[in-house]
């Protein structure tokens, strides 16, 4: 069987180290308020209006590729 390799820490580089921090900053400053504005379920654009631009849309370039 073979031996396993000792885990040895790489040292980061000074991206690395700046990245880090602006993401350990990040999720620090992140708030229940914040995480409120991302799971609640806008008002969209209805499906049907969707649908019949985009077959105006196609029935428009087929025609013109005649």
């Amino acid at each position: 069987m073979a031996k396993r390799k000792p885990n040895k820490r790489r040292k980061l580089t000074k991206e690395e180290q700046r990245l880090k921090a602006i993401y350990t900053r990040s999720r620090r400053e992140f708030s229940a308020a914040d995480l409120q504005k991302y799971t609640v379920i806008e008002k969209g654009i209805p499906i049907e209006k969707v649908m019949a631009d985009l077959e105006a849309t196609h029935r428009e370039f087929m025609r013109k590729r005649r």
